[in-house]
C-alpha cells in the first residue's frame, strides 16, 4: 500500500514534504512517542505515528528513512518542523484520529493488501 492510498482511505492530510512522494509503499506501522526509542526501532518505509511535532521528529523520520510521519488527533505541528520537513523531503501528515485507530486501520490494511 502506498502513503497516497493510505492517505485516501484514512482522510489523512498532508501538513509537509512533497507530493512526489506519495507514491512510496509502505512497509509497516510504528507507534512510539519516546524519540530516542523510535530511533532506534524504526525501520526504512515504515510509517511513524506519534504525538510529537517538534524538530526532533523530523531528524529522527530523516534519519531513519521512515515513509512518513502521522500527528494524530488534530495536534497542531509546529512552523519550525513544517518548513524542516519540507526542506528534508520528510513527509507530515495529519489526522483526527487516536494513534490507537490509526495504528490498528492501518496494520489492518497493510495486511490486507498482502
Amino acid at each position: 500500500m502506498t502513503i497516497k492510498e493510505m492517505m485516501e482511505t484514512l482522510g489523512l492530510r498532508l501538513a509537509a514534504g512533497p507530493e512526489g512522494m506519495l507514491d512510496r509503499e509502505i512497509t509497516g506501522v510504528y507507534c512510539c512517542d519516546l524519540i530516542s526509542h523510535a530511533m532506534a526501532k524504526l525501520d526504512s518505509g515504515n510509517v511513524w505515528i506519534t504525538v510529537h511535532t517538534n524538530l526532533n521528529v523530523v531528524a529522527v523520520a530523516s534519519l531513519t528513512d521512515a515513509a512518513c510521519v502521522v500527528v494524530p488527533e488534530n495536534i497542531e505541528i509546529e512552523e519550525q518542523s513544517i518548513n524542516r520537513a519540507n526542506e528534508k523531503q520528510v513527509l507530515m501528515l495529519s489526522s483526527d484520529k487516536t494513534a490507537a485507530e490509526l495504528s490498528f486501520e492501518m496494520i489492518s490494511r497493510i495486511r490486507k493488501a498482502e
